[in-house]
């Protein structure tokens, strides 16, 4: 090291004085006299060097000696007098080996720091993260009432500090302040929250003018309490709307009491016994105040497209769900499905070709309501399709019947072949679910721009939301419901084909469990309107037969039953069985006395699928969607993908004891 500094000190002037030599030795062949001058300046002039040099570095070693010096001591002096608190320690061991007073004044220890692991002094504080190659703690510390930023890194010493190898210097940031402010700005946060009136129509009709005034005020009076405390601002700006704008803080009492303003509503009635309900949809976490009005308005939209009596928080990555645990009322106009029918017509005309596809295993419901549409392409003179896997569907009688007519030889089409043959004119209308992982193939929804949607089944979270039509209707018993008030207005009764109307028949009878399920006046008026038009009943009781070894199946997997918790049945099968199947057992199951929910676990493959049903005093959809499923109140199903049946059979247990507790708060 003396060596390189020497050279990096001294001027290089050797070669200078090699040069002088050489000529010296040369200017012995001219003057023997010159040369040895010559030689003999050079000499000189190198001793000379030399001494002075010897001089200059004892100046640069005494000049780097005093600046080392100075260097350590203001280095040591800043150190302790760091205005942030700082520790050393071993990275190994994480023992504390010294720290600044700032530490101790933070800590409020001082005298039991130095040889204890860092743990000791800040409980919960890991610092591995600085042998990991990390230079900030990945949180906030707390010590004491204030919060830290961790910042370190890692050394190793020139000299062994009592044999330990590496060591770590960790500063503390106090970033208190910035977390209270963070705090201040979060709760006052503007949230936007719409409040509507599900059913003012309904619950004012044939009412007086002062029952009237005396129902609207009661809900305003209760609206009103239960947004007084939040401080907010709460405007009436329709008959039957309310914009209320409050802060973030108030959200965590509304959380905690579950939307209690649900149950205070509900009990309003008017003089027909017609129950007030609300619908609350809340815009949360937006980055200005329009973006949270549109999440509130996706948020009321989404309660509605739920049957309502709910609340809904939307924030920029997800949908909450409070309440909706009744049975949704049963609307009385039909002026949506007039308009409706008007909307189908024209981008039916639009297209040039139209396919339909449902859900995944395709039932009498998605395959019966897919028939209504094709009834009304034919009509308008536009080729239509059904897309389905004709090998994994629940309806395969009513499949092989229609392949048996003319007017549908060439109508059922594989998921591949619609995606090769569509274009920008094609319409697809998916039907029956509002799921876009659940449709027959996410392929051809992701292919098809123009995409319309009949379905009855309560909006789920992960809904399809790029649609030019959504005919959404949670109240109606079934898609084949809402297909047949469709072509009511669409089609005369002699352009329906009696295997389609038996077929719509069908979907309505399956859904509605021969009427007893989900059954409103429409549901009734569409089975009329189709049993006067020639659907034959028994045609239709001939689409539920099954064969011997489905029906001992059947009956196996209801005699494998436990009655959990006194009113759910839950049926296992260990074995593969059709999903048809356990629909069918779950719904033997709720004859059992006392049953007021149904389960049936089974395995498909190497998946594990529950179908749930319930006779409307359990809310089997809030259940399935604990378990990344859905449907509706009394029908509603999960697929577990990977799953153990038993590990299965234990989260179906914890959603209903979670559905239950829920219950039991609101």
């Amino acid at each position: 090291m003396d060596k390189k500094f020497s050279r990096l000190i001294e001027p290089g002037f050797r070669f200078y004085f090699l040069v002088l030599l050489i000529f010296s030795a040369a200017s012995t062949f001219f003057s023997v006299k010159l040369a040895l001058i010559q030689f003999c300046s050079a000499v000189l002039i190198y001793l000379f060097y030399r001494r002075e040099n010897v001089r200059r570095r004892r100046k640069i070693v005494k000049y780097v000696e005093s600046l080392t010096y100075n260097v350590n001591d203001v280095t040591k002096t800043s150190v302790l007098n760091y205005p942030l608190p700082m520790m050393i320690l071993d990275a190994v061991s994480e023992e504390i080996l010294w720290c600044n007073d700032n530490f101790h004044t933070v800590t409020g220890n001082r005298d039991q720091v130095f040889g204890n692991k860092v743990s000791e002094v800040i409980p919960g504080f890991d610092a591995r993260w600085v042998i990991e190659g990390k230079t900030v703690y990945p949180r906030g510390v707390t010590i004491g009432d204030k919060i830290f930023d961790v910042h370190g890194n890692l050394f190793r010493p020139h000299s062994s500090v009592n044999g330990r190898g590496m060591l770590s210097t960790l500063f503390f940031i106090d970033k208190t302040d910035y977390e209270r402010l963070k705090k201040e700005h979060a709760e006052i946060r503007p949230v936007i929250s719409i409040i509507m009136i599900d059913n003012y129509e309904e619950l004012l009709k044939n009412s007086t003018d002062k029952e009237k005034s005396q129902i609207l005020a009661e809900i305003d009076n209760v609206v009103t309490t239960w947004a007084t405390p939040a401080d907010g601002v709460l405007r009436k700006f329709d008959r039957d709307r309310y914009l209320f704008i409050f802060e973030e803080k108030a959200m965590e009492s509304f959380l905690n009491d579950k939307f209690q303003i649900l149950d205070k509503v509900r009990a309003i009635q008017s003089r027909e016994g017609i129950t007030a309900t609300l619908s609350i949809g809340i815009g949360c976490d937006g980055a200005h105040l329009s973006e949270n009005l549109g999440f509130a308005s996706l948020a009321i939209d989404m309660a509605l497209s739920r049957g309502g009596d709910q609340a809904v928080i939307k924030n920029r990555f997800s949908f909450e769900f409070f309440g909706g645990q009744v049975q949704t009322p049963e609307k009385r106009t039909k002026v949506r499905s007039r308009v409706m029918a008007n909307s189908f017509v024209q981008i039916i005309k639009d297209s040039k070709k139209v396919y339909i596809m449902g859900h995944k295993v395709s039932d009498i419901d998605s395959v019966g309501s897919s028939c209504g549409i094709v009834c009304l392409a034919r009509k308008l003179n536009i080729p239509a399709f059904i897309v389905a896997d004709t090998d994994e569907t629940s309806a395969q009688p009513l499949i092989t019947r229609l392949k048996g007519i003319p007017e549908y030889r060439e109508v059922f089409i594989t998921p591949e072949d619609a995606i090769l043959y569509s274009d920008s004119s094609t319409l697809l209308i998916v039907m029956d679910t509002n799921k876009p992982d659940y449709v027959e193939s996410p392929q051809l929804l992701s292919a098809v721009n123009r995409v319309a949607v009949i379905d009855h089944h309560r909006r789920s979270a992960n809904y399809i939301d790029k649609c030019v039509i959504n005919f959404h209707e949670p109240y109606s018993s079934s898609s084949a419901e809402l297909v047949t008030e469709l072509l009511q207005y669409t089609v005369t009764p002699q352009e329906i084909l009696r295997v389609e109307a038996e077929a719509l028949l069908g979907g309505i009878v399956l859904d509605s469990k021969w009427f007893t399920i989900r059954t409103g006046v429409r549901t009734f008026e569409a089975a009329a309107y189709l049993r006067r038009i020639g659907a034959d009943t028994v045609e239709v009781k001939k689409m539920f037969q099954s064969d011997l070894i489905e029906y001992k199946l059947r009956h196996d997997l209801a005699s494998n039953v436990e009655i959990y918790r006194g009113d759910a049945a839950i049926a296992v099968y260990g074995g593969n069985a059709d999903r048809a199947v356990a629909a069918q057992a779950a719904d033997d199951l709720l004859s059992i006395s006392g049953i007021r929910a149904s389960f049936v676990v089974l395995n498909d493959e190497d998946t594990v699928v529950i179908s749930a049903r319930s006779l409307g005093q359990v809310n089997v959809q809030f259940i399935m969607e604990k378990l990344g499923g859905g449907g509706n109140l009394t029908t509603a199903g999960a697929q577990l993908y990977g799953a153990q049946i038993e590990g299965a059979v234990q989260r179906l247990r914890d959603a209903y004891d979670s559905y239950l507790e829920e219950r039991k708060e609101r």
